[in-house]
């Protein structure tokens, strides 16, 4: 692990025991990324992860070009785990219950998310934080793949999540998070698409857990064109976002219920 966050590590304010048990051990690292039809961008990104990574997991969503063979090429000792589904969120997922590393990283394989900033993703953990997100409009981030249109959906998204479940996002539409392994039960994560990220920062949100957000640049794709459609996957963004309000409006009244018919004696 880095010297910054060894450091981080000895000096860190005590986590939840159900997140990770703190001893003489640093914790481990995982890095989940999911790829399809990736083999020109990896070489832009797997030798750039540190070196301290525990493990970095390739989630394939049989690609039908060589990206698992330049994968094993350049990180001989990189786990090939198959995607079940389809979509990213269902890459994730699968990538999410292979992990086994205290800290799962999420990372593009496309070259538009820094591996560099890896470290800055676990010190916060390490700080306290039990989910820390990516965000491009923190001072020292931005984005040099986000067009107008869309710059201003994020902004009605993050507005939206704002107004029905509080926090203080500042970006929500970005895939670039990391957490301790050990919160996924509080996720409970069930998302195929790009509404993958929407999903997991709002659940976080509603779970209670300890958010932070570090700022982080987004880059363009190195090659091929984005899988992302800014307006079939903007409207399940939105959709994600009312369908988790509906369902937690649904979680209180029932509970409600429950306390009226059960009255504390």
């Amino acid at each position: 692990m880095s010297v910054s966050v060894q450091r981080l590590a000895t000096e860190r304010r005590a986590v939840p025991a159900h997140h990770f048990t703190w001893s003489s051990q640093t914790p481990t690292v995982s890095v989940v990324i999911p790829a399809l039809n990736e083999a020109e961008n990896l070489p832009h990104v797997l030798p750039l992860i540190p070196s301290w990574v525990d493990e970095v997991l390739l989630v394939d969503g049989h690609s039908t070009d060589r990206t698992v063979e330049v994968a094993l090429e350049l990180l001989p000792n990189i786990r090939i785990v198959y995607q079940e589904g389809r979509g990213k969120g269902a890459a994730l997922r699968t990538g999410f219950a292979a992990a086994t590393g205290d800290i799962i990283v999420m990372l593009d394989a496309d070259g538009s998310t820094d591996p560099a900033e890896i470290p800055l993703f676990c010190a916060a953990l390490l700080a306290g934080a039990d989910f820390v997100k990516g965000s491009r409009f923190l001072q020292g981030a931005g984005t040099a793949d986000m067009e107008l249109h869309r710059m201003l959906g994020n902004l009605v998204f993050v507005m939206s999540v704002r107004l029905l479940f509080g926090g203080n996002f500042s970006d929500l539409c970005y895939g670039y998070n990391a957490f301790w392994r050990g919160v996924l039960s509080s996720l409970n994560l069930d998302g195929d698409g790009f509404e993958i990220e929407t999903m997991m920062n709002v659940r976080a949100l509603q779970a209670g857990l300890k958010i932070a957000e570090v700022p982080s640049f987004e880059y363009k794709r190195r090659h091929g064109c984005s899988r992302l459609r800014a307006i079939p996957d903007g409207w399940r963004v939105l959709r994600t976002i009312f369908k988790e309000r509906l369902a937690n409006r649904r979680l209180t009244v029932d509970w409600n219920k429950q306390a009226q018919q059960d009255p504390v004696s």
